[in-house]
């Protein structure tokens, strides 16, 4: 099926009346609760202390010596994890998950899991297998929580892939997909096939027991990927460090050639770009294009990117190039391209190619509300927001009330699986928690308000 023989909204034209831009001036916080808005004034302020997030482990290490783990547990489930996280029961994320739902939010689940590149404790085939396990109580979880009277569709969740196949494996293929002719037997299709069939893959790239957890990886990643089809939940794959990310972008394609078909309601597993790499626009539209030529539906989260701090580390250390934008201003030039041409995508190609606008930055939302409404894209169509639990709620409470498809990423589980994650998200958010000062502003006001009795 060629997408351009699928019935498309209607020409692509602006809807009747004029494009009004909405409004992030916090007007939307009078749904919350007082309470709620001071502990997210007070946490914000903490996480844009650079020490704080410098040394996050070491003061969570610090505070349970101090104060014990009992009151040290309670302060951060009033604080950070309360900010930040659903909780650590499913009736716990089912009553968060609720609140937002009421707000005009939607939930996407994220199991706080992964191996970091220097990770060398986490290698047996055991922690990999307890992650599917997770990873299939989260497909079960989103399903569940999909409101009863929205479509089956909007039911989304992040997916780890570093949480099913180690750093080491992915940054063993990625050195090979890179080499002039060494990618040859690594075609998406291949292992799309091993995935179904079950067969053993002996890549030469790779010793034996690497091709054996590539195959037990591949089973891990097809286990999900069917099991997220079958309750209707669509995968979010996310991005992570550029020395890995072609092996993901290549076990993304083979997902995709195996469960992105536009006839069963696809895409089913969607890939992130980042906008602060080089070559992000180029890479999106190749991928955009060879979707096309497939007869794939198309499914992308577009992010400006997280690991810049590392990654420029790591360039300098490798004394490679730097694959990086050179400032902020970049990014969000690259991000309002690649922004343009998925926008583009969607209206031309209709509800086969799938647009997460994952962003916390005003005017990428803005430049996206009004292209949606010149390019003729429904609110409720295949283009939907994204931004984290406990951040940026003065855009998110904005689009949902307007009637935009929005997203909260949402982490949930135990205090102590989650504070290092969160940490680990924190250090790699630095420019998003410390740019977050308009939204502080924004909660203070509101407080004042409400604290003189001010009734506008």
């Amino acid at each position: 099926m060629i997408w351009t023989h699928l019935p498309l909204y209607g020409p692509s034209k602006p809807s009747t009346g004029g494009w009004q831009p909405l409004r992030f001036d916090g007007g939307a916080f009078h749904v919350k609760g007082t309470a709620e808005l001071a502990r997210a004034l007070l946490v914000l302020r903490l996480c844009a202390w650079p020490p704080l997030v410098t040394h996050g482990l070491a003061f969570q290490a610090w505070s349970q010596r101090l104060l014990g783990s009992r009151l040290s547990g309670a302060l951060l489930r009033a604080s950070i994890y309360g900010q930040f996280v659903a909780g650590e029961t499913a009736e716990e994320v089912r009553n968060c998950v609720g609140q937002l739902q009421a707000l005009g939010l939607q939930p996407l689940l994220a199991v706080p899991t992964e191996e970091e590149p220097d990770s060398t404790a986490k290698t047996s085939e055991v922690w990999y297998e307890e992650n599917l396990s997770a990873m299939l109580r989260c497909v079960d979880l989103s399903r569940a929580l999909v409101d009863a009277h929205g479509p089956a569709r909007n039911s989304l969740m992040q997916l780890k892939v570093t949480a099913l196949a180690s750093t080491r494996l992915c940054k063993e293929l990625s050195a090979w997909i890179q080499r002039p002719r060494g990618s040859s037997e690594l075609s998406p299709e291949r292992l799309a096939e091993a995935m179904d069939s079950g067969q053993n893959l002996q890549l030469s790239c790779l010793s034996t027991e690497q091709n054996q957890h590539l195959q037990a990886s591949l089973s891990r990643l097809h286990q999900v990927a069917q099991h997220a089809r079958a309750k209707c939940v669509r995968l979010l794959v996310d991005a992570e460090y550029t020395f890995i990310n072609p092996a993901l972008s290549l076990l993304v394609a083979a997902l995709a050639v195996r469960w992105n078909s536009p006839e069963e309601g696809g895409p089913w597993v969607w890939n992130t770009y980042q906008a602060y790499l080089k070559d992000t626009h180029q890479r999106l539209e190749q991928d955009a294009e060879a979707a096309h030529k497939a007869g794939l539906a198309f499914g992308v989260k577009l992010v400006r990117g997280a690991y810049l701090d590392k990654e420029r580390s790591m360039t300098q250390l490798q004394g490679k190039e730097d694959c990086t934008q050179p400032d902020y201003e970049a990014t969000s030039r690259s991000y309002s391209r690649c922004l343009e041409l998925m926008l583009r995508c969607v209206s031309n190609h209709g509800p086969p190619c799938h647009l997460m606008v994952a962003s916390h930055n005003e005017e990428s939302v803005r430049q996206a509300t009004k292209r949606m409404w010149e390019l003729g894209i429904p609110l409720d169509g295949p283009v939907c927001f994204g931004q984290l639990l406990g951040m940026c709620d003065h855009v998110s409470l904005a689009l949902g009330q307007a009637g935009y498809m929005v997203y909260k990423s949402i982490p949930y589980g135990c205090l102590e699986e989650v504070i290092p994650y969160l940490i680990r998200r924190a250090q790699e958010n630095r420019s998003v928690l410390q740019g977050a000062r308009r939204e502080q502003a924004l909660l203070s006001q509101e407080l004042w308000r409400r604290l003189l009795g001010r009734t506008a």
